[in-house]
């Protein structure tokens, strides 16, 4: 059954995701980023290429011909998310594909409507009995 980690109180949502995965990529895991969106999945994109001067995460868009062989996959729909052992939601929405995968990181900003929506997948992944942990960046938890 999948895993699932809930980051929240998050100051700076897209920088905890480039944390995440390359935190991730450190361990020798392969990350799913979902980014249903074009204008959030080139966001993520471009984060991943600056957020930090002395790093570099390996990404590419989930289609390109270099996806086998690259670490960090942002993928906008189902059909394009090849299986990978994390998947890092950036949707507002539960990912339809989510069972797939071995574990789940969901990072949750600090604005209402983004709490709102962080609430109502947690209920949704709780209710159907998945074993959730909670990490409050706002308290000094780290991603």
């Amino acid at each position: 059954m999948t895993t699932i980690d809930f980051y929240f109180n998050a100051q700076d949502r897209l920088g905890v995701a480039c944390r995440l995965a390359g935190k991730a990529v450190q361990q020798q895991k392969r990350v799913l980023v979902y980014a249903p969106q074009p204008e959030l999945a080139q966001r993520i994109d471009r984060m991943l290429w600056t957020w930090q001067a002395v790093s570099f995460v390996p990404h590419c868009y989930a289609d390109d011909p270099l996806a086998a062989e690259t670490p960090v996959l942002i993928a906008a729909g189902e059909a394009a998310a090849p299986e990978c052992e994390i998947l890092l939601n950036l949707a507002f929405d539960c990912p339809p594909f989510f069972e797939r995968h071995a574990r789940l990181l969901e990072v949750v900003a600090q604005d209402d409507e983004e709490r709102r929506a962080g609430r109502a997948r947690y209920a949704f992944y709780r209710d159907r009995g998945y074993a959730i942990r909670s990490h409050d960046l706002a308290a000094g938890g780290r991603a």
